[in-house]
């Protein structure tokens, strides 16, 4: 992308068309993107069976979430998706619905949870290594070790999105093919009584829904780079419906097959990394060795789907004018490259955490963005009822809120559970956000820094509708309009 330059007054910026636009994302890679935005494969769902005290509710609940809670969303994420297809995704519907001040908190709120959850990814790649590379258990190895992998993967995300995009198609054939194997393998030792079997006086609850939750969330994140897919209004509903099966058989039939190989007594065993185990158990040593390494590309391709998210995220802000213009910036290869870095040094900063802790805390600060999501999904069925919606949920508004009441249900009970360090970190950062965005307005009235110059359009989303901007007078205050639709640049690249 082209210099961003500043206006005469000094007071915002408009983006020239210097370069052309990178290669836009086609469905198959999207839906990749997505698989790694919520699953990446079964690695992490042995802890449901644990927790669950046997298979059993390991199951159901593999059976009975995606129902209640995925398709929910995804269907939602299908429609808003569609009808606001610009990067920043969530933040331009809470920002449509409630107006920009709960869409800059969404946003951020989204953005720490998302840079958690990728700080998770490094430290369990090496993990999985370190069952057959002790030298990596230690810290003088183990530091190191981390910060270059953080380094390398965050280079690859810089390099474009498109190959992001083309990787992430190929780490998923890599990361369930062992498991096809392991499930044709399983099938003689498959004792179907073996599914039923469950222990109430050992299940964790929380643990329990923990792992459902993390597992089945974060459908929405690949909406915070609709700008960058081919036809996003008609790539992503098919996207999305494609990833839900995917991600639904990538859980269910390695669980069927494990669970059903291999005697109750296990239960106990199922922990984070089993499933290498239960490949030695079905397969031998070769097919433990390669459902570790499933495991450990699996996880470069969560970190990888993670950072694309959470980088777009921040460019989608900045072009609405809710950060300065800088984290817009793009490099010749069409990615943010300060939103990157920003998201690659929250994950270093807060990789010491660990796992439990990290699920715990992201989980809150997701459940709370999510019921704002549903809030905002009726509000626009009600008071926009005329929004261009190239994709629509088949349901009135009365059914639009039955949708929403079972995953929010879940989304509350999940809060809930929460340990009081939860509430008080997730309200440490509730805070945090609440008073960044009277901060940033202030940097943006006085003109400290630059920000993108935002144009207010009317009821339209669709890059593909032909839509007049409409003139503001005082672009102090573009971005703080509590009703508008959708924001966009001024000035924008013509599209190839």
């Amino acid at each position: 992308m082209g210099e961003i330059s500043a206006a005469e007054d000094g007071s915002s910026i408009d983006i020239p068309s210097v370069a052309p636009m990178p290669k836009k994302l086609s469905v198959l890679p999207l839906i990749a993107l997505i698989f790694y935005n919520v699953s990446g494969g079964p690695f992490g769902v042995e802890d449901s069976v644990s927790a669950g005290g046997g298979p059993l509710l390991s199951l159901v609940g593999f059976l009975v979430f995606p129902l209640l809670w995925s398709l929910p969303e995804a269907l939602i994420t299908a429609e808003l998706a569609a009808s606001f297809p610009e990067n920043g995704g969530y933040v331009l519907w809470i920002s449509s619905a409630f107006g920009p001040f709960w869409g800059f908190q969404e946003g951020f709120w989204k953005w720490v949870s998302g840079t958690m959850d990728n700080a998770l990814y490094p430290v369990l790649f090496l993990d999985y290594f370190c069952q057959s590379v002790p030298l990596f258990s230690l810290p003088a190895a183990r530091v190191p070790a981390l910060l270059v992998l953080t380094a390398a993967l965050t280079f690859l995300n810089y390099r474009g999105l498109n190959i992001v995009g083309l990787a992430a198609v190929a780490l998923t054939v890599f990361s369930l093919s062992p498991f096809v194997v392991m499930t044709v393998l399983a099938i003689p030792r498959i004792r179907p009584r073996r599914w039923l079997a469950v222990d109430l006086k050992v299940t964790n609850f929380r643990g329990y829904f923990n792992s459902m939750f993390w597992n089945l969330n974060y459908w929405d994140k690949a909406s915070t780079l609709a700008g960058e897919v081919d036809d996003p209004s008609r790539s992503f509903p098919r996207a999305i419906f494609g990833a839900v099966m995917l991600v639904m058989a990538s859980y269910l039939i390695p669980l069927l097959a494990g669970t059903g190989a291999l005697d109750p007594s296990t239960t106990a065993e199922w922990k984070d990394g089993y499933f290498a185990q239960v490949g030695m158990v079905i397969g031998g040593a070769w097919l433990r060795w390669w459902i570790q390494a499933a495991a450990a590309m699996s996880n470069m391709g969560l970190f990888e789907a993670e950072m694309s998210s959470d980088s777009f995220q921040l460019l989608g802000m900045s072009q609405l004018g809710m950060l300065p213009a800088i984290f817009s910036r793009r490099s010749k290869y069409g990615t943010p490259t300060i939103s990157i870095l920003c998201s690659a040094t929250g994950v270093i900063l807060l990789s010491w955490m660990s796992f439990q802790e990290i699920i715990e805390f992201l989980n809150f600060l997701y459940a709370i963005g999510m019921l704002l999501e549903f809030a905002a999904f009726i509000k626009l069925r009600i008071r926009k009822p005329d929004l261009h919606r190239p994709y629509r949920i088949p349901v009135e508004t009365f059914g639009a809120i039955v949708i929403c009441i079972p995953p929010s249900v879940l989304l509350l009970l999940v809060m809930c559970l929460a340990s009081v360090r939860t509430f008080i970190v997730s309200g440490s950062v509730m805070l945090v956000g609440f008073l960044l965005y009277p901060v940033i307005e202030c940097m943006r009235t006085r003109k400290w820094v630059k920000f993108i110059n935002t144009t207010v359009l009317p009821e339209t989303c669709s890059n593909t509708s032909p839509v007049q901007s409409q003139e503001v007078t005082d672009e102090s205050s573009v971005s703080l309009l509590p009703d508008y639709s959708y924001v966009k640049k001024e000035t924008q690249m013509p599209r190839n």
